[in-house]
């Protein structure tokens, strides 16, 4: 079933959110979502929604600077990066290049050819240059070079603009679990590297697997476990605009011609890169986070902006270079072509009074990673990566971002109230779990119906005691319990009542047994007071 975001979809709105949203008639296919998860990215399975229910976008917290390309052979023009997590370790690619006609204070490194370089961490924070010793840079190997254009002559490769991957089809030769696409500015086209061990790569082919794009920009390929193919991303322009084409194949040898992605109600707009992936716990969802080119034009708001100086330097080569601004977007998509894109900023430049509001920063690096949390007996949450101080002094700095997990978009409903119903679907499993968050005083609370949009019995709204808290994986209980087996492999519809609260997703997991909860202590009784003993009556 075609799970393409529906812009024209009509939300039915109830003046009183205790009142169930009618659905529609029964006789619909329903979704087999089996016991994968479900994020609330999009309304690809909600029915209808009312009171004060809505999608909303969530934003990630900015945190530490966790590398600045700052030795002779990186620089201030680092982009292009990719990242991901190999067992214990996690791995980062990015480009050494320095662009020294921005002013000044970029003249203080000397150019050099552009590299592919190596950067890897234990915990996804703090990261170290391994000397892997590959290629010589001003008579010394000691550096953390791993491709060259030297290297990459004989298929003319650009090792500035590539993005590296861990090849996850399972038919996958062990010599060829690491990837690299490189673009060959000589062959124009796409081409592909392998390697046993993420450090040491060669050319998997003489020729191009994409030959039809502009190719300017990060160009990735992937292995999509669900659909069993690789599907590759490129940028072309259409009608002016900087955009994206898509292709898939089942072997890495050749694609067949491309197309341009849709993106049903958003607005016209630049899209530099796109960083699409998988998403790790959906892998049938595709998450992006595009790098968003905006020229604001030379006015009032633009010489405010950190940096007078190094803009105006690089005005000289381009308008553009000075006045132009990037920051990152968000957009996911069920089908790999048809996106849902938010016409917000996910990324905004943010507050910084220097190296900051620069063309070339916010580029989000391709893929996310787990790690552990910097607040104390937190779960886990999700890093990301962005670039800051872009083409302005001596080096690039990596910042790092960190979101909860699925918390990109929620469902989120006031204190007042809203709720959502999904469309039919068929699941399988014996518990729903739920990532939800509320506030001390708010609460979810779930109903399961049927396909005809009734409550089925012990799983109705009253049945269900208000859920609150903040959980990646909380269990709905009913009355009777949280077993829902019985209802597996029928037609439902789930309706989530949500009072200040939102809910990240919800998946069908494995039956557990209810836990057996301790029971309330009862107040001891209060001490009975003694009585008083009544007054003697005086003697006449």
């Amino acid at each position: 079933m075609d799970y393409v975001w529906q812009i024209a979809e009509v939300v039915l709105m109830c003046a009183v959110v205790g009142m169930a949203v009618a659905p529609r008639a029964s006789g619909e296919e329903a979704v087999n979502i089996g016991s994968r998860l479900e994020l609330l990215v999009d309304k690809a399975l909600v029915e209808k929604m009312s009171g004060g229910a809505r999608l909303e976008l969530h934003h990630p917290v900015r945190r530490e600077i966790v590398l600045k390309t700052d030795k002779p052979w990186e620089g201030n023009a680092s982009a292009f990066q990719s990242v991901f997590k190999d067992g214990d370790l996690y791995r980062m690619y990015y480009r050494g290049i320095h662009y020294r006609h921005g002013g000044k204070p970029a003249e203080a490194l000397e150019n050099h050819p552009w590299f592919l370089c190596y950067a890897e961490s234990k915990d996804g924070v703090h990261w170290r240059r391994p000397k892997v010793g590959l290629f010589e840079f001003n008579g010394s190997k000691a550096n953390n070079i791993i491709l060259t254009p030297e290297f990459l002559k004989d298929i003319g490769g650009d090792p500035a603009h590539t993005a590296a991957f861990l090849d996850t089809n399972p038919d996958c030769p062990p010599d060829e679990k690491y990837k690299i696409v490189v673009v060959s500015w000589k062959r124009h086209g796409m081409f592909c590297l392998k390697s046993a061990d993420g450090v040491h790569f060669s050319p998997m082919s003489k020729d191009p697997m994409v030959t039809e794009g502009a190719f300017d920009s990060q160009n990735l390929v992937f292995w999509d476990p669900v659909r069993k193919e690789y599907r590759e991303y490129h940028r072309q322009c259409k009608d002016g605009v900087r955009d994206i084409l898509t292709s898939t194949s089942k072997t890495l040898d050749k694609f067949p011609k491309p197309k341009f992605l849709k993106y049903p109600g958003a607005p016209k707009e630049h899209l530099y890169t796109n960083a699409i992936l998988p998403y790790y716990r959906a892998p049938h969802i595709f998450i992006g986070f595009p790098m968003r080119y905006t020229e604001r034009g030379w006015v009032d708001s633009t010489f405010a902006l950190p940096g007078l100086d190094v803009r105006m330097a690089r005005a000289k080569g381009h308008s553009r270079y000075g006045m132009a601004i990037t920051d990152a977007l968000f957009m996911t998509s069920r089908d790999g072509r048809t996106f849902k894109r938010w016409p917000e900023a996910f990324i905004r430049p943010g507050p910084r009074r220097r190296h900051s509001w620069v063309y070339g920063d916010n580029f989000v690096f391709w893929g996310m990673v787990e790690t552990k949390s910097t607040i104390e007996d937190a779960p886990d949450e999700i890093s990301l990566y962005a670039t800051e101080s872009y083409w302005e002094g001596t080096y690039t700095s990596i910042r790092r971002y960190t979101i909860r997990v699925d918390g990109f978009v929620s469902v989120n409903a006031p204190l007042s109230g809203g709720e959502i119903v999904t469309k039919p679907i068929v699941f399988g499993g014996g518990n729903l779990a739920l990532n939800m968050e509320t506030s001390g005083a708010g609460d979810i609370r779930v109903e399961v119906q049927n396909a005809e949009g009734k409550a089925i019995k012990g799983y109705t709204l009253d049945d269900c005691p208000p859920i609150f808290g903040d959980r990646l994986r909380h269990i709905v209980r009913w009355k009777g319990g949280g077993d829902v087996r019985s209802l597996a492999g029928k037609p439902v519809r789930l309706r989530f009542v949500l009072r200040d609260a939102d809910l990240y997703s919800y998946q069908f997991v494995p039956y557990k047994r209810d836990p057996k909860r301790p029971a309330v202590p009862k107040p001891a009784p209060k001490p009975k007071k003694p009585k008083k003993k009544p007054a003697k009556k005086a003697k006449k």
